[in-house]
């Protein structure tokens, strides 16, 4: 596998299964270390031609870090077959084995096979004598008590074997052990039923990769911090043994996120709370070869170990950091410095400083850590003021540099070495990383300075970067945002909010008042917004920074414009295109207007016929079928009155629901009323409460019931009663008078009626 893609899962799944040498399961288990399914596959391979030693070997490698029932499995299974012709001295090692495995993976929901099969072993034991027997019962008995309190899939098997085990030895005493384990049966059975929940939620199967954004990845780095909250708070945990299980969870999360830096901090830093702090140091020391390229892990592990007072190791850690790259190497200086003031003293850090100053890597962070070190822990402001003034003559190009030695200044009230800083500054900057100087000066004026230095400075500020904006002139000009700006304290304002984003506006209107709408900012109909560099000193950028629609793009509406055009064939494709189908008028709005001025319907020949044949497969038939029936208009909106009597002169397909209530705004009335009943002409029937109550009811006599709720079942959308509207009704008797008609469309008669004329324009 290439270098480039050495974490490829797919490719290392496709070179484990055609693996036939130990050098390609060594260049797998290289890139993926704690893959259990690898070694596993490498060991059985070892196994297979019966290769001891070297079998012997690759467990020795992989056991501890992979706690994998398979895996494990596997290696007592190689035991077994080594002592079995070794007679008893080969069963008490095979004994052993079973302690050791059980010692390190009988914690695992999926250790019920094991425990099965170690007291089968047991079990299976030759007693020469009594006493032996007697110890080989014991024996059972432990397995069987330490089993039936584990939380595993076979718990619940393990207890009637257990059952089954006492009744076989002695009724009279299997009553009162039975008795004193079932409560930790029981509370063990109860914590199975809670882990399994978090269990089932991980991938077994995952490889150890570096983090991805992955929304799997993300997932089971969750399922993993769930289970690993559920065992910290297991109610099991009632003494300090119980926190082998959080150990082992921690063990095994680490095979799968083996690449978070995240976990390995969270693993050792709860070794180190619990009291564990060799633990929690082998935990860093595991980290740091998992991931030799953290600076993160080595801070921390920097910080335990001087936190329990081995200051040589920290020490050389933090002289291990640098050697990093050399975008890092400024910020290890920073902390070794901070290292040796706590711990080596004043001098030691000095000395540090001055030889770390000529490194090629040294950068401003190291001339401000130190000087504000020395301001504020060694009380000496002389020597930080000398180590500011030695940096500026490097950094003077820096303008973050000077506003931390401006704020250096301000502490100790030295306005006149402010000034004279600002005016250095700014003679030597260019234009355009002089904003926040002149920005800092001014507002550092405005807070000190009389009334006439304050002015001062902001028209100089004004004329200084006049050339950063477009149009230089408006920029002269004093608007009230800059009185604003004078006599407001933080978040304390001489005026209203409404009043500041009136005058922001304003002031966005005046610097781009004379632009031309073909600017490539309005042609890409991007968000217009004020320059930073424009804005007052003070006054929040929120206010200013408003976006904008592109109004270079909008198109006054006239009838007379496009006169006589009509619509394309294609206008019901391009309206189903449209993405507001939860909307349908809003739609047809937009598509029925001109062409020439509707983006939706001149951009149908850029879509592809796939797209189409998509939307129209997820469209539903009644509104493809209204949608094609409507007329080509001129205007921003169709005559209401048109579309219902489009609604009402069409027989749109109907969309059979299997139950009426499925539809929370259907209503269980009667069928919609004809057009002679929405005219009046016909008296209007009162709707019962009772919603199986239908004017055919009355029609054919008394029917069944269950023909009644069939009916019922069968109501439609389409079939619902339309409100009566006698304002509405009179307006569409209005409109066959012509009022309805429209210029360059199709004249349609009243939904009375139910006449259609097909004559246009």
């Amino acid at each position: 596998m290439a270098a480039v893609d050495k974490y490829n899962v797919e490719s290392a799944e496709i070179l484990a299964n055609s693996a036939l040498a130990a050098p390609i399961y060594e260049q797998l288990l290289t890139i993926f270390p704690t893959a259990a399914k690898y070694w596993r596959q490498y060991v059985e391979a070892q196994m297979g031609v019966n290769n001891d030693d070297a079998t012997k070997q690759i467990f020795s490698r992989c056991l501890l870090n992979c706690l994998h029932v398979p895996l494990w499995r596997c290696y007592i299974r190689f035991i077994r077959k080594v002592n079995d012709r070794k007679g008893v001295e080969g069963q008490e090692e095979t004994r052993k084995a079973f302690d050791f495995m059980l010692s390190y993976v009988g914690a695992d929901i999926a250790s019920g096979p094991i425990w099965m099969e170690y007291i089968a072993f047991l079990k299976s034991m030759l007693a020469v004598n009594t006493q032996e027997e007697t110890q080989r019962m014991t024996a059972v008995r432990k397995a069987y008590q330490k089993a039936i309190v584990t939380p595993t899939h076979h718990i619940e098997q393990l207890w009637r074997d257990y059952e089954n085990f006492e009744n076989s030895v002695s009724r009279q005493l299997a009553k009162g052990l039975l008795s004193e384990y079932q409560p930790k049966y029981n509370s063990a059975r109860a914590v199975y039923r809670e882990l399994k929940k978090y269990v089932d939620e991980i991938d077994w199967n995952m490889l150890a990769v570096p983090p991805t954004d992955s929304c799997k990845d993300q997932m089971q780095w969750v399922a993993w911090k769930r289970l690993l909250a559920f065992e910290k708070g297991n109610p099991q945990r009632i003494d300090s043994a119980s926190n082998k299980r959080i150990i082992f969870s921690y063990e095994q999360c680490l095979m799968y996120l083996y690449h978070y830096p995240d976990i390995w901090y969270d693993y050792a830093t709860w070794q180190a709370k619990s009291g564990s702090m060799d633990a929690a140091v082998k935990v860093f020391q595991r980290a740091l070869k998992a991931l030799p390229e953290s600076e993160m892990l080595k801070y921390a592990y920097a910080e335990l170990e001087e936190s329990r007072g081995a200051l040589q190791s920290a020490k050389k850690l933090y002289e291990s950091l640098l050697g990093d790259a050399a975008e890092t190497t400024a910020l290890a200086h920073i902390q070794f410095i901070r290292f040796l003031r706590r711990n080596e003293g004043v001098e030691a850090a000095r000395k540090y400083f001055l030889d770390a100053r000529k490194s090629p890597s040294c950068t401003y962070h190291v001339y401000v850590a130190y000087a504000l070190m020395a301001f504020c822990l060694d009380k000496d402001p002389k020597v930080a003021h000398n180590v500011f003034e030695a940096g500026l003559k490097q950094f003077m190009h820096e303008p973050v540099y000077i506003l931390e030695y401006a704020d250096f200044l301000s502490c100790l009230n030295d306005d006149r070495n402010i000034r004279a800083l600002f005016e250095r500054a700014l003679s030597s900057l260019p234009q355009e990383e002089s904003i926040e100087i002149w920005k800092r000066f001014t507002q550092f004026e405005k807070t000190y300075g009389d009334l006439a230095s304050m002015l001062k400075v902001e028209q100089r500020r004004k004329e200084a970067l006049s050339g950063t904006i477009e149009e230089g002139a408006s920029a002269l000009e004093t608007s009230l945002l800059d009185l604003i700006s004078r006599y407001s304290f933080k978040d304390l304002w001489p005026c209203s909010s409404k009043d500041l984003d009136h005058l922001s506006r304003q002031e966005w209107l005046s610097k781009n008042i004379g632009k031309k709408v073909d600017k490539s900012a309005l042609s890409n109909g991007s968000a217009m917004t004020d320059k930073s560099t424009s804005a007052p000193s003070g006054v929040p950028t929120a206010s200013l920074k408003v976006l904008r629609p592109d109004t270079s793009q909008m198109v006054i509406y006239d009838p007379r414009q496009h006169h006589g055009t009509t619509v394309p064939s294609n206008t019901t494709t391009a309206i189903l295109a449209a993405p507001n189908l939860s909307n349908p008028m809003a739609t047809v709005v937009g598509a029925a207007s001109n062409p020439l001025s509707n983006p939706i319907v001149s951009m149908v020949d850029g879509v592809s016929s796939k797209a189409f044949d998509e939307v129209l497969k997820a469209t539903p038939p009644a509104l493809s079928a209204f949608l094609a029936g409507l007329p080509s208009i001129e205007g921003p909106a169709p005559n209401v009155d048109i579309v219902l009597s489009i609604c009402l002169q069409n027989d749109y397909p109907t969309v059979q629901t299997k139950k009426a209530t499925s539809l929370p705004s259907q209503r269980t009335a009667g069928p919609a009323p004809s057009t002679s009943d929405l005219s009046g002409s016909s008296k209007s029937h009162p709707i019962p409460s009772n919603s199986s109550f239908r004017p055919r009811d009355r029609q054919l006599g008394k029917r069944k019931d269950q023909d009644r709720q069939e009916e019922e079942e069968s109501t439609t959308v389409q079939s619902q009663p339309l409100q009566r509207d006698a304002f509405r009704i009179r307006q569409m008797q209005k409109a066959r008078g012509g009022s309805a008609s429209q210029t360059g469309s199709v004249s349609y008669g009243s939904a009375l009626s139910g006449d259609l004329s097909g004559s246009t324009c």
